[in-house]
């Protein structure tokens, strides 16, 4: 088992509680228009990853990425590092978060 294996996902709800008391936070839903209005965590702004390089925020801004599965956050964030952005957190796919859902 190498590092892949030990690496600890994170788990969204325990991160929603730690987005919630940081006011300049963004939470970045990455997913289709369509997937975003099928569900979306309450608080994200829809971004989709075809139009990430369009972001406009402060560099400084702390950003929480998530998708369905994990593989466009892990994208998106790859991204948005390259284009200058320090604080970027990959939360992963919405399969870790068992909170309430907006439509």
């Amino acid at each position: 088992m190498g590092w892949f294996w030990n690496k600890r996902r994170l788990n969204i709800d325990e991160e929603i509680l730690r987005f919630q008391k940081n006011p300049g936070a963004v939470l970045l839903d990455v997913r289709t228009q369509e997937e975003y209005r099928m569900g979306h965590i309450p608080q994200s702004v829809n971004l989709p990853l075809d139009n990430i390089a369009e972001v406009s925020l402060s560099r400084d801004a702390e950003l929480c990425v998530y998708c369905q599965s994990g593989m466009r956050s892990a994208q998106a964030c790859r991204i948005l590092k390259e284009m200058g952005y320090t604080r970027v957190s990959d939360w992963g796919g919405l399969q870790t978060y068992s909170g309430r859902m907006e439509r």
